[in-house]
């Protein structure tokens, strides 16, 4: 093969070699991928908007898409609106693994968060300059005050242990602690540094505060992890505090138990993203709503709100 260039001063995307040769991903798959970071800020990748644009059908984008989300090029998060409906945002990595401590990302097709680069502390900021005037005398030197007595220093060991702030740990603080330091029994790319468990402590802290359980933390920070996971500290910072959970309302009825006719009443099924046109539905599996699957089975347009 012999390439024949020409310049694109305008009107270009750049696309890592990463998923244009990607070894376990489809044809399908990397060709949408390309699609979706070429895309503008805010644009619309739902798999019904990308059906009409190609004449791949709903089922191969939606293969498509979901083996982008399993690599980590592809992120979508289920979240509740004021008016309590439930969407789903796109966050779409062109790096995948590849997030800052801060845990920022560059998004398409949702909101992306950013981090502002603030300057170095102690760094050399320029002199305005002040007009010369008539020479001043010097002031007679003053008595040197005796130096005070130096403390000793901390022990490294105890220099390493003190906390970044002074903020007192919560209740919930071991507890984040012990869940952090384990998470490698799970993936052992998620073995991390001292310094990156005491600093996600707190965000960890912050979801048990808002009534989730260790498990619903453990899943959130362990599932669906990208293959070529660089940065794990920063992608379970983006986790803990893009999907944390709002506390509990206050129970009015008390816990859930036996009805009135002594039959236990089972706990609502999850909610799922349904592979036709992408809305909310619970169900145990993924797959389509019931709008869609009745649309598929009549050939008739599901009527959508």
């Amino acid at each position: 093969m012999t390439h024949i260039r020409q310049d694109q001063p305008d009107r270009y995307t750049i696309i890592g070699n990463h998923l244009a040769q990607h070894r376990e991903l489809s044809l399908t798959a990397i060709g949408v991928g390309t699609h979706i970071l070429s895309l503008p800020e805010g644009a619309s990748v739902d798999i019904r908007t990308l059906a009409a644009r190609f004449p791949e059908g709903r089922d191969r984008i939606a293969f498509a898409l979901r083996e982008l989300e399993a690599h980590g090029y592809v992120e979508r998060v289920r979240e509740r609106t004021s008016d309590g409906r439930v969407i789903t945002r796109t966050y779409a990595h062109n790096a995948p693994g590849g997030l800052s401590d801060t845990g920022g990302i560059s998004g398409i097709g949702g909101i992306g968060a950013s981090a502002a680069v603030a300057p170095e502390e102690g760094g050399d900021a320029p002199t305005p300059s002040v007009p010369a005037g008539p020479p001043v005398p010097p002031a007679p030197p003053a008595p040197a005050a005796p130096p005070a007595p130096a403390a000793p220093p901390a022990p490294v060991a105890q220099q390493a242990l003190e906390p970044a702030t002074e903020t007192p740990p919560s209740e919930h603080h071991a507890t984040a602690l012990d869940l952090l330091a384990g998470l490698r029994r799970t993936d052992d790319r998620l073995t991390l540094p001292q310094r990156d468990v005491r600093r996600l402590a707190a965000a960890v802290a912050a979801w048990f505060e808002n009534g989730a359980s260790a498990a619903a933390v453990h899943r959130t920070l362990t599932a669906d992890l990208p293959c070529d996971l660089k940065n794990p500290a920063g992608l379970l910072a983006h986790r803990l505090r893009e999907l944390l959970p709002p506390p509990l309302p206050a129970s009015r009825e008390g816990p859930p138990g036996p009805g009135a006719d002594g039959r236990h009443r089972p706990p609502p099924e999850p909610f799922q993203t349904c592979d036709g046109c992408e809305r909310a539905f619970r169900a145990r599996e993924r797959g389509r709503c019931r709008d869609c699957r009745r649309e598929r089975a009549s050939g008739e347009p599901a009527v959508t709100a």
